[in-house]
């Protein structure tokens, strides 16, 4: 098949061990262009980490490739928003950690030798970008013949599109390489004391018995205490870190209109899909009218149970060859299928095979005679291999005597799928295909399943014309009056409900998990605090109107934009002065819990097997000062009031069980290190991160 069908076949395997590279090439490239103004510069630029400025349209293409691959890793289908979101964050990341991590790896010299490099890639243990681009796409396997193959054919074909492929995985093995040197040094500056494994052990397997009181927040109603703006500051200072944005936020307010489909519209789905069963059942071919009339172009093959929608999987391999089943609704679509064969094969088949081209051969009848000509020598007990290297033209199995591996259903055009999955092992088959000619033998055949062949034809349930203008008709009226001091009243009129987001950050998708536009987004982090949005914004199943509420700078949030946000948490700290004077009152003069509980007419409550590690009362929530204060007492003598975050609480320990000795204190070790070196980079990265300089302008163009 040749240095180039090599390419296109191994193009998703290469462009994962090559992107990161791609960036670092474009970075490192001019993108100063001569001649462009200065302004124009600074409009195209994505951002800079560093000093390194990121050029839009260089950026763009990692996008859209980064973008293709998670198509293609979803089985192909249309680049939903989604997908391009997080190809833009992927990129986005790759370049923050290439860029931090590069300015760290100069600074301390690190370097892979020319000798190293050639260990990376033709060595015994080669990289794994390596390994995951010369891989056998049937078997998973790396294939080294591959490998040297095609590093032959660079060295030798000129082909300068193949060549540069390979610079830029080499490349990127090398910086694979120096951030795993990197990433050494590091875990190697992590360890553990036998204090610290003993320590944990001891958080983890000690066991505390003991009883609590609490005072609920919530028996104290919000009329009863005043809060003032001093509380709020006093929380605000005391948590101040709590509220740093590590990037600017916004606080958007929104309706939604909704514009799911209707009953009326669900019975016109069903009466659609109905009408195309009817005319499934007498359709001249069943694939084509399947093709024609389906939203979803589901292949025409055979396919094994636990491929298809559970509802469609439960039917189809009980049903005989020429019946209709359906319909049935699977995420928003109505489902048909007509089976149309019914088979028991092989799950996977290990062949080989020669290719003969028919054009270099003058004709596809010679081709196929050339073909009975090999067949003929197979026949009298010439060797498979030996003639593969002799005629095939398919150059990167040739050189392994034509063996292709173990292959799958689905992965084939249907000719040599036929042929392949219904011979049994030792047969003989010529095909024609687009690919050429085909000689192909079957080495093994690999498990027996049932299959079926299928034409399933779905129509989604979407909105009606008459929904959609409704909707959209509610949406504008509502524009229409909308202000920013009466926003909330107006969508209130229109039966609609109002949300507020806080803290949406500009390459978010959603709106309090829910979807949103990328332009409503890119529209808040364009306007000022208190517009409403001059348009409406859609999705699928609604329309959206937003009023930008809060701008909240990087860095520490001002009091005035999170202190909704800490209303609660402030009355909880007036209530619990007020609380923790009952509960001081009530423990003055006890000697024991229970005397405390009679004071204040309530029954100590007993829990037992409660570990440091897990500060967590059945029953009422994670209490990490209350379990903390627990471990730190003496057995049969009540603590002093205990601020929580449910409440007040007073405790009295019964007894602590504490563990046998640690079994292994190396092996304790060991997994807390690795614990710690996880947490250790990330932290490390952060740290980086947070001192790096960084301008981030995607939100201008994704």
């Amino acid at each position: 098949m040749g240095l180039m069908s090599f390419l296109r076949n191994r193009a998703g395997y290469i462009l994962t061990g090559a992107m990161a590279v791609a960036i670092l090439a474009f970075l490192l490239g001019d993108v100063v262009k001569s001649g462009t103004p200065f302004w124009a510069k600074n409009q195209n630029r994505v951002g800079e980490i560093n000093g390194e400025k990121i050029d839009y349209q260089e950026f763009n293409q990692q996008v859209d490739q980064t973008a293709e691959m998670f198509k293609q890793q979803m089985g192909g289908g249309n680049l939903t928003p989604q997908m391009k979101s997080y190809a833009v964050q992927q990129v986005w990341n790759q370049l923050l950690q290439k860029e931090i991590l590069k300015g760290e790896i100069e600074k301390i010299g690190l370097d892979v030798s020319k000798n190293e490099l050639n260990d990376l890639v033709t060595g015994k243990n080669p990289s794994n970008q390596i390994v995951q681009a010369f891989s056998n796409p049937q078997t998973g396997q790396f294939d080294r013949n591959q490998l040297l193959t095609f590093i032959s054919q660079v060295n030798t074909s000129g082909n300068a599109q193949a060549a540069q492929q390979w610079e830029m995985l080499l490349a990127a093995v090398k910086e694979e390489r120096l951030n795993s040197k990197y990433s050494s040094l590091l875990n190697n500056s992590v360890y553990v004391t036998s204090l610290e494994a003993n320590d944990e052990y001891q958080q983890r397997n000690k066991l505390a018995n003991f009883n609590y009181l609490l005072l609920d927040y919530a028996s104290v109603k919000d009329n009863e205490i005043k809060v003032t703006d001093a509380d709020y500051q006093a929380y605000y200072d005391e948590h101040k870190n709590s509220f740093k944005n590590q990037e600017e936020t916004r606080s958007i307010e929104y309706a939604v209109v909704d514009a799911r489909p209707t009953a009326k519209d669900i019975n016109f789905a069903k009466e659609t899909i109905n009408k195309l069963k009817t005319e499934l059942a007498t359709a001249a071919n069943d694939s084509l009218f399947a093709s024609i009339n389906s939203d979803n172009k589901y292949p025409y093959a055979f396919v094994k149970k636990g491929q298809l929608s559970p509802a469609l999987d439960s039917v189809v391999f009980n049903a005989p060859a020429g019946s209709i089943v359906g319909p049935f609704e699977s995420n928003g679509t109505l489902e048909i299928a007509k089976v149309v064969q019914t088979t028991v094969g092989p799950d996977s088949v290990k062949a080989s095979h020669i290719l003969l081209n028919p054009t270099a051969e003058g004709g596809v009848q010679k081709a196929l005679a050339k073909a009975d000509s090999i067949k003929g020598l197979l026949a009298k007990g010439e060797k498979f291999s030996t003639l593969a290297v002799q005629f095939s033209t398919d150059e990167a199995s040739k050189v392994n005597g034509g063996e292709l591996g173990t292959l799958t259903r689905g992965r084939m055009p249907a000719v040599i799928e036929d042929a392949i999955f219904n011979s049994k092992t030792g047969d003989i088959k010529i095909v024609e295909s687009q690919y050429g000619v085909q000689i192909i033998k079957i080495e093994n055949s690999i498990g027996s399943t049932k299959y079926v062949k299928a034409a399933i034809v779905d129509k989604a349930i979407i909105s009606g014309k008459e929904t959609l203008n409704n909707a959209h008709s509610k949406a504008n009226a509502f524009l229409t009056v909308a202000t920013a001091q009466n926003f909330a009243q107006e969508a209130q009129k229109l039966g609609l409900k109002t949300t507020t987001a806080s803290r949406v950050l500009a390459m978010d998708n959603t709106l309090d998990g829910n979807e949103a536009p990328r332009e409503l987004i890119k529209w808040a982090f364009d306007a000022k605090k208190g517009d409403i949005s001059d348009r409406v914004f859609e999705t699928e199943q609604s329309y959206i109107l937003a009023r930008l509420v809060d701008v909240q700078p990087k860095g520490i949030v001002p009091l005035e934009s999170i202190k909704k946000d800490i209303e609660v948490a402030v009355k909880n700290t007036v209530k619990a002065k007020l609380l923790k004077e009952k509960m001081n009152a009530a423990l003055s003069g006890a000697s024991s819990l229970a005397q405390v509980g009679q004071k204040l007419g309530k029954t100590p409550v007993a829990v037992e097997n409660i570990v440091l590690a897990n500060p967590v009362i059945p029953g009422v929530s994670q209490e990490n000062k209350v379990v903390g204060t627990v471990f730190g007492l003496q057995p049969n003598k009540p603590s002093k009031a205990i601020e929580g975050t449910q409440g007040i609480f007073a405790v009295q320990v019964n007894a602590f069980v504490n563990p046998a000795a640690i079994p292994d204190l190396n092996e304790q070790k060991k997994q807390i290190l690795a614990s710690k070196t996880q947490r250790a980079w990330a932290s490390i990265f952060r740290a980086l991160q947070d001192k790096a300089e960084i301008t981030d302008n995607r939100v201008k163009f994704f």
